[in-house]
C-alpha cells in the first residue's frame, strides 16, 4: 500500500499561490527552513522540481502550472468535508477582522459598519488597516479577511464582488474661481492640481483624457490619502479629483464644493475581495455581508440612504 502524506497537498498549495518558500512558510506558521524540506518531500513525490529559483524569485514549472488549480480545488474540497457544520452565534462570536481599505473608504465605511458589528456581535472587533504603497498578497496569506478598492484581483484563489461604483468629480474650496461660469477642460486643465496616490504618482486617467485634447493639467504635488488633500484643497486653491460618495464625509465636513468632471471618465467601481478558504465560513459570510450593506448605503446618490 502507497502512504500518500496530504499534508502535502496543503503546502503546494500555499507554495504554488505565493511562488515563494518564505511566503508559504509565513502562511502556513512554519519555518523557512521546515518549508524547503517540505517542497523537497513534494519534489520527490511528484518527480518535479515543482519551483526553481530564476534570480530572486521562483518560477513554477509547467508541471506545477498544470497542477495549481486541481491542488486548489482538491485542497478546498477536503477543507470543507473535515469541517464540522456550523450555526453562527453572533452574540457569542468573538472574532477580530481585518479590513484593508483606502482612508476614504474607511472614513465613510467605519460608523456604519462599527454600529452595525456592535449592534449584532457585541464581542466582536475589526481592524481597519490603510493600503500600503506596493502591493501585497495578504489576503493569500490570511492577514487580511477582506480588502475593498477599485481594482478587481488577478490571483485566481482571490474571490470578489462589484457592489457598486462611483463618480470622479472635481473638489474646490468655496469662493474658488472655478465655482463659477462654465467648467471647461482649459479652465480645469489651468488650475492647481494636487493628485492623490500612494505611490506618489503626478498623473493619471485624467491627464490622458486632457492629453487627447491636446491640455495638460497644471499639477503641483502628489499626495498619499484623499483626507489630507482634501484638507489642502480647503486651506489652498488647488483642485483634486475623487470619489464623490466615497469621499462625501469629508469634502461635506469641510464645506468644499463639488463639480461634475470637464473630461469624460469611467465611473470607479467598488469591489470586495476575499479568500476562497473563507467562502464556507459563516462568521466571514456574515461580516461580507454587512460590509456590502454598508457600502451599497454608501455609494447611494442620496446620503440620507445611510
Amino acid at each position: 500500500m502507497v502512504h500518500v502524506d496530504l499534508n502535502l497537498l496543503v503546502a503546494l498549495d500555499a507554495l504554488l499561490e505565493e511562488n515563494s518558500v518564505a511566503a508559504a512558510a509565513d502562511r502556513l506558521h512554519l519555518s523557512p527552513p521546515a518549508m524547503s524540506r517540505t517542497l523537497a518531500r513534494i519534489r520527490r513525490a511528484t518527480g518535479d522540481d515543482i519551483l526553481v529559483r530564476t534570480g530572486r524569485t521562483m518560477t513554477p514549472t509547467p508541471r506545477a502550472l498544470a497542477l495549481r488549480d486541481e491542488t486548489r480545488d482538491v485542497v478546498r474540497r477536503a477543507a470543507a468535508l473535515l469541517t464540522p457544520e456550523q450555526t453562527l452565534d453572533l452574540d457569542t462570536l468573538d472574532r477580530a477582522f481585518t479590513l484593508r481599505c483606502h482612508d476614504a473608504l474607511a472614513a465613510a465605511l467605519a460608523p456604519s459598519l462599527l454600529g452595525r458589528i456592535a449592534g449584532f456581535a457585541p464581542h466582536a472587533a475589526v481592524r481597519f488597516l490603510a493600503e500600503p504603497a506596493d502591493d501585497v498578497a495578504d489576503l493569500a496569506r490570511g492577514h487580511t479577511d477582506v480588502e475593498i478598492g477599485a481594482t478587481a484581483p488577478l490571483r485566481p484563489e482571490i474571490a470578489s464582488e462589484t457592489v457598486g461604483s462611483d463618480r470622479m468629480v472635481a473638489v474646490f474650496r468655496p469662493g474658488h474661481p472655478l465655482a463659477a461660469g462654465e467648467l471647461t477642460m482649459e479652465r480645469f486643465a489651468a488650475a492647481g492640481h494636487v493628485t492623490i496616490s500612494r505611490r506618489g504618482r503626478l498623473r493619471g486617467p485624467v491627464d490622458e483624457v486632457l492629453a487627447q485634447h491636446g491640455l495638460r493639467r497644471h499639477v503641483i504635488a502628489a499626495l498619499p490619502t484623499s483626507s489630507v488633500a482634501l484638507e489642502l484643497v480647503a486651506a489652498t486653491d488647488v483642485v483634486t479629483v475623487v470619489a464623490e460618495q466615497v469621499c462625501r464625509p469629508t469634502w461635506t465636513r469641510l464645506g468644499l464644493h463639488v463639480r461634475p468632471l470637464p473630461v469624460e471618465l469611467p465611473s470607479v467601481p467598488v469591489i470586495v475581495a476575499w479568500h476562497h478558504r473563507y467562502d464556507s465560513d459563516p462568521a466571514h459570510a456574515w461580516l461580507r455581508a454587512q460590509v456590502r450593506h454598508v457600502l451599497c448605503a454608501v455609494i447611494e446618490s442620496d446620503p440620507s440612504a445611510r
